[in-house]
């Protein structure tokens, strides 16, 4: 189910908002968490339901294993296996399973690339959520292993994977951040204060998808089709760069929204990350909950930067690599992750130096940077790829002349990239929300603009990943 849908803001959220709190004021707590969670894999399984017995097992899985790491686990006791056992054979699972849906093809087309052979692609569907829901497990397990959560209970276990404002595209949560607040008791309770700050951010993220994300969607994609022209193919790349902002930012301002009128805080995933000066600051800002999860379970163990300057680029760009990977099965997704691991150990080197731009220069080195690299995140293969980049330097011509195509899209790049690197965002927002009268007609305006506009329905662009 999507958030941009008139099923979803008309229907389903009201319905799921009323029967939890109604519960919850008759003091059927359990029956309220039941009814959220029974809620949530509704959501999941509106897509396609053949797919929420594969999220049950996988959750129910994780639940056992997290059980198994237990100091005083009775079960692990008895089978004779040390705790490190455990989480080794619980990720590698997790692993597995992501790595069957969505690595499998891509595995058996390389292959039949590198020996000449005709094995048939097992035409794999990717289950929605599938790497949000892993990985958060995989945090889970981790922190259990640390002995920074536990959770004895399925059932609030089961909420804390499938609770729908994150399930299908993120934030990445940590049960110690989640589990607290829907068990804290006057969370249960309907809050106006909450509730009018979740509309209100649910709102400027539908309105960020809905109105300005799929109007650059449609030079972005017809520019990646057709441009290969100087000016054309820096409209593409510069109308995707800010059509991925405000779609994956719209997402988590209603993801946030949502969560908000049940009393849950999810973590804040973007903070401005195009005003950037360097690539290090971008990923301090840009879906900061992956990079926190990047951080915690990838370059710290692998050694982060603790044993000198040649390990520490090492595991940046195992880091960065393995995070590309992650995010699609495709070389063009591994390139991605290459450029910025790379960019990572430049910017490195270059502090080392001591040496520092001017602000103006470290901005425009950053953000030319990253929107050459979303070519290759956006490129559906090499060749596309290849032919926006060629275009972005020059080799195929101007196309100046037939400047009337890009006018538009120039027009409205030039009015949102001063929104982006000057306008407070979401969170700040939010911070500064104050109901009243203007705010309120505001929202409403927005608001009736984004129904004028869903009229069709798009994915967001992180649900294909």
């Amino acid at each position: 189910m999507l958030f941009n849908t008139y099923f979803f803001i008309y229907l389903f959220l009201p319905l799921t908002l009323l029967v939890y709190f109604t519960l919850n004021r008759f003091r059927m707590i359990t029956s309220a968490k039941l009814w959220l969670t029974a809620s949530s894999l509704f959501f999941y399984g509106w897509w396609n339901i053949k797919y929420i017995p594969l999220i049950l097992a996988s959750i129910g899985f994780n639940y056992a294993i997290g059980r198994l790491l237990s100091e005083t686990s009775p079960a692990r006791h008895k089978l004779r296996l040390s705790r490190r056992k455990v989480l080794i054979g619980g990720i590698a699972a997790d692993l597995l399973l992501l790595g069957y849906y969505k690595y499998a093809d891509f595995f058996l087309a390389n292959l039949n690339a590198l020996t000449g052979q005709g094995i048939a692609p097992l035409a794999i569907i990717l289950p929605l959520g599938i790497s949000f829901f892993t990985f958060t497990q995989i945090a889970y397990l981790v922190d259990a292993y640390r002995g920074k959560a536990k959770e004895y209970n399925i059932l609030s276990y089961m909420l804390f994977v499938t609770f729908y404002p994150h399930l299908i595209a993120g934030p990445i949560l940590h049960h110690s951040e989640m589990m607290p607040q829907f068990d804290r008791l006057r969370s249960k309770l309907w809050s106006w204060p909450n509730a009018s700050r979740g509309v209100y951010i649910f709102c400027i993220g539908l309105f960020k998808k809905v109105v300005v994300a799929d109007t650059f969607a449609i030079y972005a994609n017809n520019g990646f089709e057709h441009a290969d022209r100087f000016l054309q193919s820096w409209v593409a790349a510069l109308s995707y760069t800010l059509q991925l902002y405000f779609d994956f930012s719209g997402y988590t301002d209603m993801a946030i929204g949502a969560a908000l009128l049940f009393n849950i805080k999810l973590p804040q995933n973007f903070n401005s990350p195009y005003k950037a000066l360097s690539i290090q600051d971008f990923w301090r800002r840009w879906h900061m909950t992956l990079s926190r999860f990047l951080r915690d379970y990838i370059y710290i163990p692998l050694g982060g930067s603790r044993s000198g300057e040649y390990m520490t680029i090492r595991n940046v760009m195992i880091t960065f690599l393995l995070g590309g990977l992650w995010h699609g099965a495709g070389w063009t997704f591994i390139a991605w992750g290459f450029l910025h691991g790379a960019g990572q150990a430049v910017h490195r080197l270059w502090s080392k130096s001591g040496r520092s731009l001017p602000k103006w220069l470290a901005w425009t080195v950053t953000f030319v940077f990253i929107t050459i690299t979303w070519v290759f995140f956006r490129a559906e293969n090499w060749q596309q790829a290849v032919r926006i980049l060629k275009g972005m330097t020059g080799l195929y011509g101007t196309g100046i002349t037939i400047w009337q195509s890009s006018f538009v899209p120039l027009v409205l790049i030039l009015i949102a990239m001063p929104i982006v690197l000057f306008a407070p965002n979401s969170s700040e927002r939010m911070q500064s929300f104050r109901p009243n009268w203007k705010t309120a007609l505001w929202l409403a305006i927005g608001f009736i603009i984004s129904m004028v506009y869903m009229n069709h329905v798009s994915e967001f662009l992180y649900f294909n990943f």
